[in-house]
């Protein structure tokens, strides 16, 4: 059974990330503020759900939500300033778009940079264990997943659209021989290192 609060009493937004693993294409991150009451059979760790679970949950939760937003970092500002700094700054475009300013952040995880003052509780596998990042994990993983899907067909041969842009074994064999997109991580290791490719 997930928790409904961690501090009863005051506003807290659960926040979390999802793509910090692919090889292509954005990380995203999601706030949500939800009532002190929501409850939701369904709603898990979005890992432990399916696709269609998730589907079904998107617009309940943006339904029920007091607030919420999603934000979208792409693979240049990962490239820029590594993948762990792009997922905390995905996170703070999150907390900076709610128009309800929360009083503490549930973070999904062990570290996570101080935003504006507001306290943080850093949570580890905080979506199997607090409703509102469970919520925020879903939000995160249908907008980014929704995202691969759109850019699968500007380049089908890597199957975004089944993969999205994770390591797989088919992903990095259409690396191997189509070189890369403009949506690849050019900072992460594409290939293993044996097999060398033209960036």
């Amino acid at each position: 059974m997930l928790l409904s609060y961690h501090t009863k009493g005051i506003i807290e937004s659960g926040c979390d990330e999802a793509g910090r693993g692919p090889l292509a294409g954005p990380v995203t991150a999601a706030a949500v503020i939800l009532p002190p009451d929501f409850k939701h059979k369904l709603l898990k760790d979005s890992k432990q759900l399916t696709e269609k679970q998730r589907d079904l949950l998107r617009p309940i939760i943006e339904k029920e939500a007091i607030d919420y937003s999603v934000s979208i970092i792409n693979n240049h500002k990962i490239d820029q300033i590594n993948i762990l700094n792009a997922s905390f700054y995905a996170m703070h475009c999150s907390i900076d778009k709610l128009n309800i300013k929360p009083e503490a952040l549930l973070i999904d995880g062990n570290r996570f940079n101080s935003y504006k003052g507001i306290p943080h509780h850093c949570i580890i596998k905080g979506d199997e264990k607090y409703l509102s990042i469970a919520a925020a994990s879903v939000l995160a993983k249908t907008y980014r997943d929704d995202l691969m899907v759109k850019l699968h067909y500007e380049f089908p041969m890597y199957n975004w659209k089944q993969n999205k842009g994770y390591p797989t074994k088919e992903h990095r064999s259409a690396i191997q021989e189509y070189g890369v997109t403009n949506y690849h991580r050019k900072s992460f290791r594409l290939l293993p290192e044996q097999l060398t490719i033209n960036l």
